[in-house]
């Protein structure tokens, strides 16, 4: 039992967004001199100048996670090509965030609220085959705009409680505009454990997920072979990496008419991932079209039981 359960939430627990609610970042948090949300990304991007430039992804991208005894926490920084206009218009919509979330292999539903609280998606999270929503986690993200500018906005998500014992999932996306009609995000994905969740977790990693990897570099090669970190930040950084590369497909699809958006979006969201299949591969490409195809189409047909 313990062994199924750090399983599922090795892998389900990456299914879920979540991001650090940083008041530091939030333009009404701090001191009154302190730097405004916009200011302090943009000073965040001249600082990250050389990891942007110079990396193992070979893209202008820069990944960092952090662990403590009861969280897990990961950031990427990223440039994309994409103007900020465009980026702000596609993702500022609750049921957006829906279409984004379903690429990820363990999100198995989701759906924008209706009614007096449109504000709040509907997430169910689960493994990385086709599944019965019955047989799924829920999870009731709120969704909020802490700021919507023309040169700045800031979108975050939470969930207060996940399974087992886990709590605190948060989603911050925050994006300024920079030179050549490109745009610089910056994603951060987090949530805290308790003893079972934690037990369990490190059980999954010391059995059948032991040779799971993330992606910051650490110590010597180790026989000319990358020794990357593993563990719990393993574990936040290839999840964190899924959803980025997520919102970056569904960006890639916003010049396709709607018929062929979501083949766009699966083709490239597989696409980028299998450049690191060291850290991100699970399924042959044939096998993932297909599920999140009858995936997408049960999303927008059915309401998922309470």
């Amino acid at each position: 039992m313990l062994a199924h359960v750090g399983a599922c939430l090795g892998k389900c627990l990456g299914a879920v967004l979540a991001a650090a609610w940083l008041a530091s970042l939030s333009p009404h948090a701090g001191a009154a001199d302190a730097p405004s949300g916009a200011t302090a990304l943009q000073e965040q991007y001249q600082a990250l100048q050389t990891q942007l430039t110079h990396n193992q992804f070979m893209q202008p991208l820069y990944l960092n996670s952090t662990e403590s005894t009861s969280s897990v926490k990961g950031d990427i920084y990223a440039v994309v090509d994409y103007p900020f206009a465009q980026v702000r218009g596609a993702l500022i919509s609750p049921a957006s965030w829906c279409d984004v979330l379903i690429l990820h292999l363990n999100t198995k539903y989701c759906r924008a609220g209706v009614g007096p609280h449109p504000a709040t998606l509907s997430m169910r999270i689960g493994k990385k085959h086709d599944q019965a929503l019955d047989d799924t986690y829920r999870l009731d993200f709120s969704y909020r705009i802490a700021a919507n500018n023309e040169d700045y906005f800031d979108i975050r998500l939470g969930a207060d409680k996940g399974p087992i014992d886990t709590r605190d999932y948060r989603i911050q996306l925050e994006v300024i505009p920079i030179a050549d009609g490109r745009s610089f995000l910056h994603l951060t994905y987090s949530y805290s454990y308790g003893l079972a969740s934690r037990v369990a977790l490190r059980a999954y990693l010391a059995t059948i997920g032991s040779d799971k990897v993330g992606f910051t570099l650490q110590g010597k090669p180790d026989k000319g072979k990358p020794d990357y970190i593993g563990g719990m930040r393993g574990t936040v950084e290839r999840n964190t990496m899924r959803y980025y590369l997520a919102i970056d497909a569904y960006l890639s699809g916003l010049a396709m008419s709607p018929t062929q958006q979501l083949e766009q979006r699966l083709q490239a969201w597989f696409s980028a991932t299998e450049r690191y299949p060291r850290q991100l591969h699970e399924l042959d490409k044939n096998e993932y079209l297909a599920m999140k195809r009858k995936e997408y189409a049960r999303q927008n047909m059915e309401k998922a039981p309470d």
